[in-house]
């Protein structure tokens, strides 16, 4: 696919669809409640959400189930673009416990093509794979507030089904992993943390091999640290990831064993200019994502969602501007330790739309051409007018990205940012785009929203 004028796509009109787990102005969420991570299975089917307790629950499509056959998928791509005729539904399915709740942080993401069976993988210092199948259900002790998502199991579930853990991908990271990616020959997958990127043989759970990794002799060296990494969705050779430093590196891995250097490297030009205090720290991508066809990558940093087209790395060919109005107000968010929170993106099937989420659970969403730079924003919940509610001072962050700056200012215990204009504490940083259909499934906390057209 090339973008051209020819192929750019007006506004889509985006409507409500579920909402789960919402809570009230001014409720508590306890913080294993809060989701992780959002992916859809390559058929849409089924919506994998995670939480920090180390909880994933598996949500299954009721009005309809679209699994299109190779054959008739280029057709289901041509009509991407047509509007759903009938609102979706999702419906809770089963859910098991991935990792013990003292690890903080998790992600997960769909194992494609590898059994009749659905399988699922997560993340964290270990890698765990586990499968869902019909059967007698055993149901995980419930986390706070997502109990909710719960409760109507029974009348809302034909098939009971029962999970078990199939394999253990253990203790190959010193750090905790912030990206696992499939590779498009069924058989390899990829983990990342801060400094190493290991390939993984989906069968073999006690070996892999480092392919990457930037850790220097002395620490105090360190530069710049690993932020997000993605298999290319065709070539199983390639691979992407972006860094702390705003670079994004396509490596070859048929290049050399070890890719350290074997790179190119897509970096935005214009970011080469006058720099401040927080130039590298709002540089930093938080997430990558490919185009279905390959030649395209949506990054996010702090300030912009970027669009690259991977056979030419000088400039971004699209920049959208989303916390163009908090500029003034670095410091404050600097304060607030808030200058550090990451936001994920997400494209569409057909590459034409994109989107990311901010603050105050806004949701941002773009089409590719002229007129697009404003985009659509949708502030997630059935009440968009809700009050924002004060966050209590929020600790400082203690994590190897501390070391690539060096320095840090002392935080005030009371900033001016969170206001009525931003609301740190809400935000919408966990996305997915359904690979088939116009349809988004966005995360605020332990809420779990979906959008349609």
């Amino acid at each position: 696919m090339t973008l051209s004028r020819e192929e750019s796509s007006p506004p889509l009109r985006w409507k409500f669809s579920q909402v789960f787990g919402e809570r009230c102005p001014g409720e508590e969420v306890q913080d294993i409640d809060i989701v992780s991570a959002i992916e859809f299975d390559k058929t849409g089917d089924y919506l994998a959400v995670g939480d920090r307790g180390g909880r994933v629950v598996i949500f299954e499509r009721k009005d309809g189930k679209h699994t299109p056959r190779p054959s008739v998928y280029r057709n289901v791509l041509e009509r991407f673009d047509s509007t759903v005729t009938q609102q979706p539904e999702y419906r809770y399915k089963t859910e098991f416990q991935s990792h013990e709740p003292e690890i903080k942080e998790q992600k997960v993401k769909k194992v494609q093509n590898m059994d009749p069976n659905q399988v699922v993988s997560s993340e964290n210092s270990l890698l765990a794979e586990r499968s869902f199948m019909s059967g007698q259900d055993k149901r995980s002790v419930g986390n706070g507030l997502h109990l909710e998502w719960t409760e109507n199991m029974n009348a809302d579930t034909e098939d009971a089904v029962h999970t078990r853990c199939r394999k253990v991908y253990g203790h190959a990271h010193d750090f905790n992993i912030n990206s696992i990616s499939i590779n498009s020959d069924g058989e390899t997958f990829m983990s990342a943390d801060d400094l190493r990127v290991n390939l993984w043989n989906l069968g073999i759970g006690d070996q892999c091999f480092n392919i990457i990794n930037i850790k220097p002799p002395n620490m105090e060296d360190l530069t710049e640290i690993i932020t997000s990494a993605e298999f290319h969705p065709i070539h199983c050779n390639l691979l992407a990831y972006g860094s702390s430093r705003g670079f994004i590196r396509l490596v070859d891995l048929r290049q050399s064993a070890l890719c350290d250097h074997s790179a190119r490297i897509l970096q935005d030009g214009e970011s080469r200019g006058s720099k401040s205090f927080f130039t590298e720290i709002i540089a930093s991508i938080s997430d990558i994502k490919f185009s279905r066809d390959g030649q395209h990558i949506l990054s996010r940093d702090y300030m912009n969602l970027k669009l690259w087209d991977v056979r030419s790395g000088s400039s971004p060919i699209a920049v959208f501007k989303i916390h163009e109005h908090v500029q003034p107000k670095l410091c404050d968010l600097y304060n607030n330790d808030s200058i550090f929170d990451k936001f994920e993106c997400c494209i569409s099937g057909d590459g034409l739309h994109f989107a990311t989420g901010s603050y105050s659970d806004v949701l941002r969403i773009f089409s590719h051409g002229i007129g697009s730079e404003e985009g659509i924003t949708i502030q997630a919940g059935r009440n968009p007018k809700r009050p924002s509610q004060q966050a209590p001072p929020r600790a400082r962050r203690s994590s190897l990205s501390n070391l690539t700056r060096g320095f840090y200012w002392q935080a005030h215990q009371n900033s001016s940012l969170c206001n009525e204009e931003i609301s740190c504490d809400s935000k919408l940083s966990r996305l997915a785009w359904h690979p088939t259909t116009n349809l988004i499934a966005c995360a605020s906390t332990n809420s779990l929203f979906l959008y349609y057209v």
